[in-house]
């Protein structure tokens, strides 16, 4: 017969898990809604289309800005409050559509659609996947990492070749890493909430942390599949 204090031990660490990963998803939930919802409204407004796309500077502030609040939070999450870790997040989330209010412009909406649509469902089975695989995902995560910078390095050169095949083929691989990216991150964030403390503010940091990662994987598959689509669609 099972040790029962074995049983009661697993049983709560499982649900300090579950605890940690829904407040990872519930977090880049919201970040998700933020991005789409001010997306929009920019897309909407054409003072802020002027703004943004019709200055060069305002625009390149805007990515900046982005990136260092990725570097900033990524590496300083730990000297942070919690309060302060959540409003960088938001904050983020927020430059993040303005930028990609651009979309709205460039693509159909039914494109757009389909882009977010099969995103989601591939990103929902390859969490799924993270969450429930027995199978250890770090040497995937290493050739992923690698095939990331490899991806980024392509990208540059095609801003100078303008190549489209390379565009498409830059995109199919895009969709594949990022794909492959969801479920081993999904694994690692796991492993982190198992490990958690019973600290609060740790947590709490931690969740947005997980939330910003796992909103980086969605963000960045959802527009690979757009770029996949819309130059198919273009065919």
């Amino acid at each position: 017969m099972a040790d029962y204090r074995t049983l009661s031990g697993t049983q709560a660490r499982v649900e300090v898990v579950n605890a940690f990963m829904r407040g990872v998803y519930g977090w880049m939930t919201a970040g998700l809604a933020l991005t789409g919802g001010v997306a929009y409204l920019t897309a909407g407004s054409e003072a802020m289309r002027q703004m943004i796309f019709g200055n060069q500077l305002v625009l390149i502030a805007l990515i900046i800005a982005q990136l260092g609040i990725v570097v900033g939070l990524s590496a300083a999450v730990n000297r942070l409050s919690a309060g302060t870790a959540t409003g960088l997040f938001l904050a983020y989330s927020a430059l993040t559509g303005l930028t990609l209010s651009a979309i709205f412009l460039a693509y159909p909406p039914t494109i757009i659609l389909k882009a977010f649509l099969t995103a989601a469902g591939m990103f929902g089975a390859m969490s799924i996947y993270g969450l429930t695989t027995k199978r250890d995902l770090t040497s995937m995560g290493s050739f992923l990492t690698m095939g990331l910078f490899g991806l980024i390095i392509a990208m540059v050169v095609n801003i100078f070749l303008k190549s489209s095949m390379m565009d498409f083929v830059i995109s199919g691989v895009g969709v594949i890493l990022f794909t492959g990216l969801t479920a081993y991150d999904t694994q690692r964030l796991s492993t982190m909430g198992s490990m958690a403390p019973g600290d609060a503010t740790v947590v709490r940091r931690g969740t947005i942390l997980g939330a910003l990662t796992l909103y980086l994987d969605f963000i960045n598959l959802f527009l690979m599949l757009l770029r996949l689509f819309s130059g198919s669609s273009r065919d």
